[in-house]
């Protein structure tokens, strides 16, 4: 079973990749501080969430995973 993010999570990770796709890599750590740098996000867990979120969608789609 996989996790179920809530659907604002994955809009912004998908809104952040569609305006930056050159700032984001498979990478956790790097795509944590570009989503803190791009977006004004409410608290730590919430970034982290759209991070990882980003880091999953970038290896799934590049075919990595």
């Amino acid at each position: 079973m996989g996790n179920i993010r809530p659907t604002f999570i994955k809009r912004s990770a998908v809104e952040l990749l569609k305006r930056y796709p050159n700032r984001f890599n498979d990478d956790f750590q790097n795509n944590k501080e570009q989503a803190q740098l791009l977006a004004d996000f409410h608290s730590t867990d919430v970034r982290n969430k759209v991070a990882g979120y980003i880091t999953r969608y970038y290896k799934v789609m590049s075919g990595r995973e």
